[in-house]
């Protein structure tokens, strides 16, 4: 195949994609830049879309690759978090795969997908545009990179808190295999396998299965067996493509989920709400440690599938190397929930989402002359989904047959257009300085439409807009420029000094739970975060030790908070709104690593944090029995300050100390790794503890002050302690390992996501307890 014909299809293939505008650089590998580099024990990193060494990346990052995954027996992402200085990653049982990802305290804890997250997921470069599927299986990962601060030039709307980059394997275009099963607690059992074949140079594929399962940690007492079953099998197949003597290649993957799980609530309600006298006694005022372990749930059951595809393409052209990626996904979700958590029948609901999104990057980059390069690019975006839920409240359904669900039903619908051009680049201005600058502009469309249907019979599985009422719909534009500028300095090769001012911003949007057409129609408006950053990346004992440092300064503005206000069926209704005032948010970062022997590793990092709001007044509902003094909020409404309250998933202090040893002997290498988290007590929900009202000299209420979050939705402080141990032998011709392993070796209860819902009641899920098991694997 001539380099002519493949510079033909590469031109016309980019060209079909111009719409998106010109793009950034490939994130394949440079032979030679990646050899090098681990010749000299560094690590490669591709997020800000270059191949550049760790310790000259001028950015807080923290690279995770395959075996420190494999020493954890890691399910999930959701195993990592702590590892990275103020990284929290929890599970957010509401929706499938669905994740509470913070970094450096920006945090996006809802599973709407009316918004984007606050931290991007990156699947080889394509963008995960919502909460859901953002828990992304520990499997068949080359490299898990977590970029900490704004990262909005290069990744866009959705990266205010940061970007987790995750790669997977390519094929290696050689005959292999790689294949393992795990048993452990909870009858909890997986099985993995990676097929590998090709010509060794010019094609290759990769197949792979995995299936995981569990009977779950939970006590469903009412029902006298486990409860928070899943199960879940991933699977696809990846064709790798470079033609021979060309300077072309391309690698398209298929994949696809299949999960189903069940939906477990823990009751934490208690005397004052209103689900509390209509519930047993024992049932009410229960701990959010050890007590949120036994659960009293009806049953129910989710059900998710989501294929996707990807197709990346990369051509040098003489100084420039163009990237095409094209990104597809779809889900279909379909869950129903037992939210009051009570052997009660109080508060059921039945939901059915799909979803769909398409995302095109292309970019080109290279160096206008020595000492600069560049990253330019255009991103095009396209997503919709829609939502039908019905509810059951205190088990009443007046639809008959009983079998179906309250007329009450609602259905939203949503769009989500984007597109943005952008430039990355760093410019070598003296010896030893280099400048990096760049910016994104971004345009966001963002449509919505809600209905309900109180007097129609929608059964589940069986609907359709026509029937349903409609409340209201929004249509609005969004437009944001997103700078960075920075500096480093690099005396010697052991030392690099940097700052930087970059700018995060995330797309506003309209309220799926809106109730009222005007609440409808009226968008919120986009938040954004100015981050200041100052950071030494340092080597010593010939790179044997590296210790990175940060500290940095978050200015978060125009905050989007959920708010309850008046209006709707029920008289109240929730609604996404900016505060006028922000938050800021300060810290320090560290981590290392050290190299102290042969064969002992040890890796470890720390995070101090300080965060608060800044002047968070809102208009929320008067539930006193005081005079409201005259207000701007309105009839029934009084300004509302939160500015007491603690910011939610921003614990003050984490850090995490790793030990890995590997010791000869006679029949392999064993391998043993023990690793320690440690995460200060943070809040799960913006929520009430306690209120005061502030008076005039007439007596009359002019504000009321939250006197900060309830306490049941706090964590507990967690040090988390895991621990492998592993075996490697020859098996005939093959690799072969045996492992045992342990995660949450002092069995610390908490929860991972708590929630209190307007004086009604209370639900949380929980932190897994004590695990242990073995794996038994071989390859070749």
């Amino acid at each position: 195949m001539s380099s002519s014909f493949i510079r033909s299809v590469v031109v016309a293939a980019l060209a079909t994609s111009a719409f998106a505008g010109i793009t950034a650089p490939a994130l394949a590998q440079e032979a030679q830049a990646s050899a090098d580099a681990t010749e000299a024990g560094e690590i490669i990193v591709t997020a800000r879309r270059r191949d550049e060494t760790l310790s000259t990346t001028p950015v807080a990052i923290t690279a995770v690759n395959t075996a420190m995954l494999e020493a954890k027996a890691a399910v999930n992402i959701g195993d990592l978090q702590g590892a990275a200085p103020g990284l929290l990653i929890t599970q957010q049982n509401s929706g499938a795969q669905a994740a509470n990802i913070s970094i450096r305290g920006l945090t996006y804890a809802d599973i709407e997908k009316s918004q984007t997250p606050t931290v991007g997921v990156l699947v080889d470069g394509v963008v995960i545009g919502t909460n859901t599927g953002q828990l992304q299986d520990a499997f068949d990962v080359a490299q898990l990179e977590v970029l900490r601060g704004p990262q909005g030039t290069l990744f866009g709307a959705n990266t205010i808190g940061g970007v987790i980059n995750i790669q997977r394997s390519k094929p290696t275009m050689e005959p292999g295999f790689k294949g393992e099963v795990s048993y452990g607690r909870w009858n909890t059992w997986s099985a993995k396998g990676i097929l590998n074949y090709g010509d060794g140079s010019t094609w290759g594929v990769k197949a792979w299965y995995f299936h995981n399962q569990t009977d779950g940690f939970y006590n469903n007492v009412i029902r006298n067996r486990a409860a928070g079953w899943s199960k879940a099998d991933n699977y696809g197949a990846s064709l790798l493509f470079m033609p021979a003597g060309s300077d072309f290649d391309l690698q398209l993957t298929v994949a696809n989920v299949v999960q189903s799980f069940e939906p477990v609530v823990a009751n934490i309600t208690r005397t004052g709400e209103v689900f509390c006298g209509f519930i047993p006694t024992n049932e009410c005022n229960r701990n959010n440690t050890t007590d949120v372990y036994t659960v009293f749930n009806a049953d129910a059951e989710s059900t998710y599938r989501a294929p996707e595809a990807t197709l990346t393409m990369n051509y040098q052209a003489g100084e420039v190397k163009l990237t095409s990626i094209t990104g597809w996904r779809k889900s279909k979700e379909a869950q129903t929930q037992d939210f009051d958590g009570s052997s009660a029948d109080l508060y059921y609901v039945d939901r059915r989402q799909n979803y769909e999104q398409w995302s095109q990057e292309l970019r080109a980059a290279g160096q206008l002359f020595t000492g600069l390069d560049y990253v330019v690019g255009g991103f095009f975006f396209k997503s919709n989904y829609d939502l039908t839920q019905w509810s059951r409240v205190f088990g009443f359904s007046p639809n008959t047959p009983p079998t179906l669900f309250d007329r009450n039903a609602q259905r939203v619908e949503g769009k989500t257009e984007s597109y943005a051009v952008f430039g990355d680049f760093n410019w070598a201005v003296a010896d030893k300085w280099r400048v990096s600058f760049g910016g994104r502009w971004s345009h966001d469309n963002k449509q919505l439409w809600n209905g309900f249907a109180p007097n129609v019979l929608v059964a589940p599985g069986n609907n359709t807009r026509s029937q349903f009422a409609a409340v209201g719909s929004g249509n609005a534009n969004f437009n944001r420029f997103t700078p960075k500028i920075g500096v480093d300095y690099r005396p010697n090769s052991d030392v690099m000094l940097y700052a930087s001012w970059s700018r995060g911003y995330r797309s506003g949007g309209f309220s799926p739970r809106a109730a009222t057409a005007a609440t409808a129609s009226t968008p919120f408006q986009p938040e954004t975060v100015d981050a200041f950053e100052v950071g030494a990346k340092l080597a010593a004992f010939d790179r044997r030790l590296e210790l990175n440092l940060a500290g940095f300064v978050s200015d978060y503005k125009d905050m989007q908070q959920n708010l309850t206000v008046p209006g709707g069926p029920t008289g109240n209704q929730t609604i996404t709104g900016n505060v006028a005032g922000g938050a800021l948010i300060k810290g320090l970062e560290g981590d290392f690593s050290l190299r102290a022997a042969e064969g002992l590793r040890i890796t470890g990092s720390a995070s101090i944090m300080d965060s608060n709001f800044r002047n968070f007044v809102t208009c929320g509902v008067y539930g006193g029995t005081g005079t409201l003094a005259a207000n701007s909020c309105g009839a029934g409404l009084v300004p509302t300050d939160f500015s007491g309250n603690r910011l939610i998933y921003a614990p003050s202090f984490t850090s995490s100390l790793n030990i890995e040893h590997t010791l000869p002997t006679s029949f392999g290498k064993v391998v043993t790794n023990v690793g320690w988290r440690h995460i200060s007590p943070y809040d799960q929900q913006l929520s009430v503890q306690s209120t005061t009202d502030i008076r005039n000299s007439s007596g009359a209420v002019t504000q009321v002050r939250v006197n900060g979050n309830d306490t049941r939705v706090r964590t507990v402080t967690q040090n988390l302690v895991d621990a492998s141990m592993t075996f490697n032998f020859k098996l005939s011709t093959a690799d072969a390992y045996v492992r045992v392993f342990g995660r949450n070796l002092a069995d610390v209860r908490t929860t991972t996501h708590a929630f209190t819902v307007a004086g009604l009641w209370s639900f949380a899920m929980a932190l897994e307890p004590r695990t242990f098991g073995g794996t038994l694997g071989v390859k070749f």
